[in-house]
């Protein structure tokens, strides 16, 4: 596109001030940094096109935009697995993919199709001496953050997770939900167990073994604020951290938000002069959906949008950090329409209305499943190799772009 813009130039200005033009933006061009010391990848998962419109109307209006797409660079990732049965992905093969550049079958982590473990971009950036991260309102051993440091044919071996990410890759930073999987069955942890949960570790104490190999264990918003260690293992709830359910049932309520947990990730692992890897994600988005519960998907976006706000100002000060915001695949093939009173007493998956900021209009949100949907999920970046990821492309490719932006 740069060079587009200086072809331009010299077609307009000609003589010397077109030479000049052109040198300065080579001058630019110089002064940016071409390799990613950093790379933050954001996932809202679930988000489709959807739920960017949804987000951004109901909290910006019609003609404000919300700080995920003020992002130079914009693009559409292409979602399916090599499933043999399913066309739609699932969250398990859609990180792996993400994560590894390998296509996978739903619901297996970190894997190829045949089983054998494929290193992932954390572990590559752990290897070149950077320090890793995983950050999420969702259990932090669930399929999306497993997939960038674990190796396991089912998604719903989460013990198994949390075993491997101790012993194994040792990510510097793991914050989100998920404490059940970590304490053995009678220990019930920090968060009281609501029907149908309980802690279910095979191996025994997992959060007593990571501290005994160097981890300090937060279990709130203030033992996160407070804390000065450079390896920390914070657990916020049993599950996931949002209370899922449709419409007046379910509620964005995180014990501690997202931007919290950024926060101390980026002072954390930006402390390492080699730089690091962080992967960032609004989980709510994705479960909010599956129930088609709106007011819900409204808030997590708001949450994550707050977010990037905060990784934002963290790039002012440090250019030399890819950012990458994505979703994983879309869920509950959200809709934007007019609110019409008619329509939504024939159409019990249209839900409205919502005003709009700075108007006097109102739009309704028509779903169409409870499920994953198998449209493109769009994309936005920004920092050294960001070019790479302005297209249509396969998800697989994402992970090749952060590859070759930080020179894995």
């Amino acid at each position: 596109m740069r060079s587009l813009a200086v072809a331009v130039a010299l077609t307009v200005l000609g003589g010397s001030t077109a030479v000049a033009v052109a040198q300065t933006t080579k001058e630019q061009d110089d002064k940016r940094p071409h390799v990613a010391k950093n790379i933050i990848y954001i996932q809202g998962d679930g988000m489709g096109l959807g739920q960017r419109d949804l987000i951004r109307l109901a909290l910006r209006g019609r003609y404000g935009e919300l700080e995920l797409n003020k992002l130079p660079v914009a693009g559409l990732v292409r979602t399916t697995s090599v499933d043999p049965d399913e066309v739609v992905t699932d969250s398990a093969a859609a990180a792996t993919a993400l994560a590894t550049g390998h296509k996978t079958r739903n619901g297996v982590v970190g894997m190829d199709p045949q089983g054998r473990p494929v290193e992932t971009i954390l572990e590559l950036a752990k290897r070149a001496g950077k320090s890793t991260g995983l950050v999420t309102t969702a259990q932090v051993t669930g399929a999306s953050p497993a997939a960038f440091a674990a190796h396991v044919p089912s998604r719903d071996l989460q013990s198994d997770i949390a075993k491997q990410y101790i012993e194994n890759v040792r990510p510097d930073v793991l914050l989100g939900g998920g404490e059940d999987w970590w304490f053995p069955k009678g220990n019930p942890g920090q968060w009281p167990d609501k029907p149908g949960e309980e802690s279910r570790s095979p191996y025994g104490n997992l959060v007593e073994k990571a501290q005994r190999t160097g981890y300090t264990y937060v279990r709130n918003a203030t033992e996160l604020r407070q804390t000065r260690s450079n390896r920390l293992l914070g657990l916020f709830s049993n599950e996931d951290m949002v209370d899922y359910g449709p419409e007046g049932v379910g509620k964005y309520a995180p014990r501690v938000p997202l931007q919290q947990m950024a926060r101390k990730a980026l002072d954390v692992l930006s402390q390492n002069p080699r730089g690091f890897f962080l992967f960032l994600e609004e989980e709510g988005i994705d479960g909010l959906s599956h129930d088609n519960n709106t007011p819900g998907v409204i808030d997590a976006g708001r949450a994550l949008d707050t977010t990037v706000a905060e990784v934002m100002r963290f790039v002012a000060t440090h250019p030399d950090t890819l950012v990458i915001i994505n979703g994983d695949h879309e869920t509950g093939g959200l809709s934007i329409q007019d609110y019409d009173t008619d329509e939504e007493k024939t159409d019990p998956r249209q839900d409205g209305p919502f005003p709009i900021p700075g108007s006097k209009l109102r739009f309704a949100v028509d779903w169409t499943t409870n499920s994953h949907s198998g449209t493109d999920t769009p994309l936005t970046a920004t920092g050294p190799g960001s070019d790479r990821l302005g297209r249509v492309q396969d998800n697989t490719e994402v992970y090749a772009a952060m590859r070759a932006a930080a020179r894995l």
